[in-house]
């Protein structure tokens, strides 16, 4: 059953906390928890059972930021409502109960729940969780953006968005050729390509190039990024191509 809906935000250190399931069959509890967010700028829905409240979980369209959870639920308890949420969501879940052994809680945290709050608390308490459950979500994503953004290979990083090359802190110049190549090859690190592969990819507005130009500027590449007496970054696999292997 659904009780209310509030269309609010809430901004803390930078990410946003925007809408949030309430998934709890107190119906005081609820309606206290659900104005209290609706206080702070959050959009919230309310349901006060496990099934109605798990088809809302897993509704695409919804694009929750944060699912506060009921342990003890009529029809579904939130164990089952956390585990088959998990099973096709990553939607941050606190469970709010008044059960809290460790076994409890332990049971709660291996079934998907990131945060753990016990009844009954103090709204600035859960209000601080909530903060700091949308912080570490906030950390972790900038954490996602930076590795997209790089590629690392023994102690060779590739910065994309400037297209900087480093080798052990310092900068290594690179032609733009010598750079796309490398950073196909660190791209695909364990998987062997071939000339006429690296050359579709690398050198694709130039069809007259011959395969032996992959050579070259391997060639290129080894000279500008190998250490005497070690083991070259590129590798050679006779007949198939090129491969740098971790």
């Amino acid at each position: 059953m659904k009780i209310g809906v509030f269309i609010i935000k809430i901004i803390d250190g930078g990410y946003q906390m925007k809408k949030i399931l309430i998934i709890e069959d107190e119906k005081n509890l609820a309606r206290f928890v659900e104005l209290e967010l609706n206080h702070e700028g959050i959009e919230t829905e309310v349901y006060l059972d496990g099934r109605s409240g798990l088809e809302a979980a897993v509704d695409e369209s919804k694009k929750w930021d944060l699912i506060l959870l009921d342990l003890m639920l009529p029809e579904l308890n939130g164990i089952d409502v956390a585990r088959r949420i998990r099973q096709v969501s990553n939607v941050p879940i606190m469970m709010m109960t008044a059960r809290d052994s460790v076994i409890d809680r332990v049971s709660g945290f291996d079934h998907g729940a990131d945060d753990y709050i016990t009844k009954p608390f103090a709204i600035e308490e859960l209000l601080a969780r909530i903060r700091a459950l949308g912080r570490r979500i906030n950390i972790e994503n900038e954490k996602n953006k930076v590795k997209q953004s790089t590629l690392e290979y023994r102690d060779l990083i590739i910065e994309k968005e400037n297209r900087v090359v480093r080798r052990d802190n310092v900068i290594i110049e690179l032609t733009k050729r010598e750079y796309e190549l490398l950073v196909e090859l660190m791209s695909n690190l364990n998987v062997v390509l071939s000339r006429e592969v690296l050359l579709d990819r690398v050198w694709e507005y130039e069809k007259e190039a011959e395969t032996n130009i992959v050579d070259v500027y391997i060639r290129y590449l080894r000279n500008k990024l190998d250490k005497p007496g070690e083991d070259s970054y590129i590798q050679t696999v006779r007949g198939m191509g090129y491969v740098m292997r971790t």
